[in-house]
């Protein structure tokens, strides 16, 4: 280790005299117990692996020169090994803590341009003379987007079939995919100081306030994007125009609620990047592609399933959730994607995992073969426990290595004209980091260009064998009911019908039939009633799931439900995610149940009430929250809207936001468009409007009807 500088000559106490004889030892003592303390609140990021990595370098190399220094006493070098055993203990009981840390023991771990301008600094600082080749670090050689390209292969890989087909069909995807010779970086004032953790502080200190929101352009006079119909709101619009002025990294950390996901559809039409890839959870892979049908109806969607069987590979986006991409990640990597975005993007936040090493991967080879990608990152909630949750955020957009910012931040830094001595570096880094591309907007922010009340629909892909069954009873349910008509229609005889024409008398008929039959039945049967109960169950872990993230996102969060083992199955999930509940349910007493209600209003480390939809569904106040999930429907809008009423009521001061959870391809569906066909019956019949004989049928004979109908047109 290199030499300190000489003790003073005045007279010390035994630590000072001990301190001056190895002034490293109390740097290491203060900085491992930061990371110890990291380690227990489960916030271990990455600049704190790299101080684990470089104490127990230095304990090492400190430990070494003690054993062999003739000028320290016997009794002296007891008490500095006795020191840095201390600080080895300390450091074996958080690896204890977190195994992943033992690997970083290995000697050459400590070599990383970041760990070594680390050993530098707290060297300086601990008096140290060092030559001048320790001094000035060179950063290592850019990892190439080619060595993340192992992960590209997996044992479950799949290539279906039409995508040769859309390859081959482009005689300019292989021209174009050659990328361009890097040019050097140039050297920069900065070049030689450690930023990341700088970088982090200046966030997580908030580094002088303001909205972290990059500037944006002026509301445009007319909307130029909206297909027929539909309106953008003005905040959606400014983002819009941001990607139209030629910006193409953002990080749009916007609150649930405020259009994320149509913003993004939109954007990727305003940029022409297509083929575009959408990484998503499974609970909202559906509802991407209902929006990219909305909002760009000219353009095709395909929603990857298992292993990409039906994939149409001339579409021009590309939807999959990340429990699959890696049986499909090679394929992707060769169809010339000139945009990427993923959805909840904290969900890659750990960079061990085999799905943030596909999207990194895939990121990196996207700007490989593409000039000027869109690239999104879509995230109500970026930073989870620790700021430096933003890690591989900033590595997927391109504004870090992990280790360096990339060559435009530091441009921006180095424009600063400061360094991280100085206190105005941080908030100038802050700035800097924002104008790369975070857009976070805020329900209160834009709650002028919102409805007061907005119900977002949210179709899951019920895909495992639960589901599987739900489709099949379906099915029967389906054989079942045109059996009974065509043998109503054999019977009777030929009533002057068009081949093809359905008879709708008997339609209601048979509907009816089934009715009363289930309604005599109950839940017990195979019936509509049975069928959508199940259906609630397979919704049950998506749906808490999604409210889950949400509420990280938003804060507090009602989730409505018919059944008790639907709530059971979310109270469970949110127990494994470490969110703290409340219930209210129909065996409760008056006291139990207003003492959650209480908790629920009154208590911060209370974030989700799960609520019954019968026994919370009047009489109640949770409007702590604004935002409500609902795990199954309700039979009557009347039931729907006094759910949602719990939180949309006087005295709520933000935009409500109520969640539904839809089976996509079941019934489910149907089910809702029917209670929303009925939502204005009361104001109409109280406005003396005539009403629709059908508006006054109930939902569940409207469904039976609506299947039997799509069964004979089949």
């Amino acid at each position: 280790m290199p030499t300190t500088a000489p003790a003073r000559q005045r007279k010390k106490s035994s630590s000072s005299r001990r301190d001056d004889e190895a002034p490293i030892i109390p740097i290491l003592a203060r900085k491992v117990r930061e990371v110890e303390a990291k380690a227990q609140k489960n916030k271990l990021g990455p600049t704190n692996r790299v101080k684990f990595q470089v104490i127990a370098f230095l304990v090492r190399e400190e430990r070494a020169r003690v054993k062999v220094d003739d000028q320290v006493t016997d009794s002296a070098r007891a008490e500095l090994l006795k020191r840095l055993d201390g600080v080895a203990t300390i450091l074996a009981k958080t690896a204890a803590r977190d195994t992943s840390l033992i690997q970083l023991l290995e000697v050459d771990h400590a070599t990383t341009p970041v760990a070594k301008r680390m050993r530098r600094d707290w060297l300086l600082e601990a008096g140290a003379e060092l030559p001048p080749e320790e001094l000035v670090i060179d950063d290592a050689k850019p990892v190439v987007a080619e060595a993340a390209t192992p992960v590209m292969v997996s044992e479950r890989a799949v290539r279906p079939e039409q995508v040769d087909f859309r390859i081959e069909s482009n005689p300019f995807l292989a021209p174009d995919a050659t990328p361009a010779p890097a040019e050097p970086a140039p050297r920069r004032r900065l070049d030689s100081w450690e930023l990341m953790g700088p970088l982090y502080k200046a966030f997580a200190q908030g580094a002088g306030g303001g909205s972290a929101v990059m500037p944006l352009p002026e509301v445009p006079e007319f909307d130029r994007v909206s297909p027929k119909g539909l309106e953008v709101m003005p905040h959606q619009s400014r983002f819009l125009e941001a990607v139209r002025d030629g910006h193409r990294e953002f990080l749009l950390a916007d609150e649930p609620g405020l259009g994320k996901t149509a913003q993004s559809v939109l954007a990727a039409s305003v940029a022409e990047a297509y083929p575009l890839l959408v990484v998503v959870p499974n609970v909202v892979k559906m509802n991407w592609a209902r929006e990219v049908e909305r909002w760009t109806p000219q353009r095709r969607a395909t929603v990857i399933m298992g292993d990409g069987g039906d994939v149409d590979a001339f579409a021009d986006i590309f939807i999959v959730n990340y429990e699959i991409l890696d049986r499909h990640v090679g394929w992707l990597a060769e169809i010339g994607l000139k945009g990427m975005v993923v959805d909840e993007a904290h969900f890659i936040k750990n960079l061990s995992s085999q799905r943030s090493q596909n999207v990194l991967a895939l990121a990196a080879r996207v700007r490989e073969r593409c000039a000027d990608p869109l690239m999104l990152a879509l995230t109500g909630t970026p930073l989870i426990n620790d700021v430096e949750d933003f890690d591989a955020i900033w590595r997927f957009l391109g504004w870090t290595d992990g280790t360096k910012p990339g060559p435009e931040l530091m441009e921006r830094l180095d424009a600063t004209g400061l360094t991280p001595a100085d206190k105005g570096f941080y908030p100038e880094a802050r700035q800097a980091v924002i104008d790369l591309g975070i857009v976070r907007r805020r329900k209160k922010d834009v709650a002028k260009d919102l409805p007061d009340k907005l119900i977002a629909d949210m179709p899951v892909q019920l895909d495992d064998e639960f589901g599987r069954s739900i489709a099949r009873a379906e099915r029967e349910l389906a054989r079942r009911l045109t059996e009974r008509y065509h043998r109503i229609i054999a019977a009777r005889g030929d009533r002057g019908l068009e081949p093809g024409e359905i008879d709708e008398d008997i339609v209601d008929l048979v509907a009816r039939g089934e009715l009363d039959e289930a309604n005599a039945q109950g839940e017990t049967g195979e019936n509509v009633f049975s069928m959508v109960r199940r259906i609630g169950q397979g919704k049950a872990q998506l749906a808490a799931d999604y409210a889950a993230q949400l509420q990280r996102s938003v804060g507090k969060v009602v989730f409505f439900a018919k059944h008790i083992d639907v709530m059971d199955t979310a109270e469970r999930v949110f127990a494994d995610e470490g969110v703290k509940t409340v219930a209210i349910r129909g065996d409760q007493t008056a006291a139990a149940r207003q003492q959650a209600i209480d908790a629920f209003n009154e208590d911060p480390e209370v974030g989700i009430i799960v609520c019954s939809l019968t026994a919370a569904g009047v009489g109640v106040n949770l409007q702590a929250a604004s935002n409500v999930v609902l795990a199954e429907l309700s039979w009557t809008s009347a039931e729907q809207t006094q759910a949602i009423d719990r939180v949309h009521r006087i005295g709520q001061d933000e935009p409500v936001t109520a969640w539904r959870i839809i089976g996509a391809h079941t019934i489910d569906t149907k089910i809702a468009e029917l209670i929303d066909a009925k939502e204005g019956l009361a104001s109409r019949a109280l406005d003396g409007e005539r009403l629709n004989e059908d508006d006054a049928e109930p939902v569940q004979l409207a469904a039976l009807k609506a299947l039997l109908r799509e069964a004979l047109a089949n």
